[in-house]
């Protein structure tokens, strides 16, 4: 809200500083004011910082901090900043946090460079701009959070393969997670030591990046205001390009708003799933949509037990699993309706922007800065418990857990 973050006269509102500030650190790149125009150099920098903090988890970076002034963290935040990254070993911790930021400076660095020169020889940006340029832009993408320093964010870039497939590739990092990341960096030539988790995240990563480049491609190919003006290798980039967003990074090269409501639903659906757990990818994750996915095929084959990849999953995992979508549906749900009874805007563009904000993934048809001050703060609220997760935030409001000494006598409902 400082006056030097802002471009023009005065200082930012309230609800424009919070909105901005909660889709920076929550990664979503949902935006109420256009970044370029409105804010100053110095407010970019502090949409960045927080951009930054916000992929590497606000829980990790704390604990990153505390290992570098005291040199050693408590148990109890050992034990916490684990849960976030999900099956880490607590005595590795330490260097893993190293390796996590030594990765994300990696990447975003070559990113950056890659950036760099293709903005001034293929742009003719002067030295200081392209710098900047690039390293916003890399920052933004392997955070997946979709922020851009151009008003029309990536459109006149649509037919670049020298801008559109690094932010691509380091969104795609960014969002598999930091243990896949670790683990192929470490056993990249030896798939068996790979673990279930990487292999779910691999295998629903790819599977789904080209399922969502083949469905907007083939619905927006002669759309004249999305890929139709463009040619056939065009059409593909922005094609993939616009799948790779749906995975929670929220830059666009077509105009979104313009494309068909059958893509924004199958956006929808791409956008809900997310990304790998433990990275800065939001939705409900590609783990937990793949344990229901064979969960569904065991109830199918009629099988006894649930087998992923050669292994067996645990019942707690079923349960968590169908926990985690259950909330996400239902908080989906009642803030579409919210909304829905706050503006006279069409379904599909409200579920878009619900889903998209839930998803910490920052698309948006064009309506968010429209939405009354009470929708932008459903939005606000919807960035926050996507970034923390459906079920982090329905077990924070939890009193206690208590566990029951006793069985009750089973019975079976008519299921269907």
């Amino acid at each position: 809200m400082l006056p030097i973050a802002k471009a023009g006269a005065g200082g930012a509102s309230f609800l424009e500083a919070l909105f901005t500030a909660t889709s920076a650190v929550c990664v979503t790149g949902h935006i109420i004011v256009d970044t370029a125009t409105y804010w100053s150099p110095f407010g970019q920098v502090v949409i960045m910082a927080l951009i930054q903090v916000g992929g590497l988890g606000i829980m990790t970076f704390a604990t990153l901090i505390g290992l570098v002034v005291v040199r050693k963290i408590s148990l109890r935040s050992r034990l916490t900043t684990a849960a976030e990254a999900r099956g880490l070993r607590l005595d590795d911790f330490p260097n893993l946090l190293g390796q996590v930021v030594r990765t994300t400076l990696l990447v975003e660095a070559t990113v950056a460079v890659l950036l760099f020169f293709r903005f001034i020889f293929g742009y003719g940006e002067p030295v200081g701009r392209a710098a900047w340029l690039a390293v916003f832009h890399s920052v933004s993408s392997f955070n997946n959070a979709g922020f851009s320093l151009f008003s029309d964010n990536l459109v006149s870039y649509v037919a670049d393969p020298f801008i559109c497939i690094p932010i691509a590739a380091a969104i795609i990092l960014g969002g598999i997670g930091f243990p896949v990341i670790l683990q192929l960096r470490k056993h990249l030539r030896s798939p068996l030591k790979w673990t279930m988790n990487t292999r779910l995240v691999l295998l629903g990563t790819s599977t789904l990046l080209v399922a969502g480049t083949v469905y907007v491609t083939a619905i927006e190919w002669s759309n004249p205001a999305t890929l139709g003006p463009l040619d056939w290798p065009a059409k593909l980039l922005a094609g993939f390009f616009t799948s790779v967003q749906t995975r929670t990074a929220g830059f666009n090269s077509i105009d979104i708003g313009a494309m068909d409501p059958a893509s924004w639903l199958g956006m929808d659906a791409l956008m809900l799933i997310g990304g790998g757990p433990a990275g800065t990818a939001g939705g409900i994750k590609i783990t937990t949509f793949a344990v229901l996915f064979f969960i569904l095929m065991t109830e199918l084959r009629h099988h006894r037990a649930v087998n992923v990849l050669g292994k067996q999953l645990p019942r707690s995992v079923h349960r968590e699993a169908i926990t985690v979508v259950l909330v996400a549906v239902a908080t989906v749900a009642a803030a579409t309706v919210a909304l829905m009874l706050l503006t006279d805007i069409g379904l599909d563009r409200l579920l878009f922007e619900v889903v998209s904000a839930f998803g910490t993934v920052g698309l948006s048809t064009g309506i968010t800065a429209d939405l009354p001050p009470a929708g932008q703060v459903i939005l606000i609220v919807l960035m926050f418990i996507g970034r923390l997760g459906p079920i982090t935030f329905a077990s924070g409001l939890a009193l206690t857990n208590r566990d029951i000494a006793y069985e009750l006598p089973k019975e079976r409902p008519i299921i269907g």
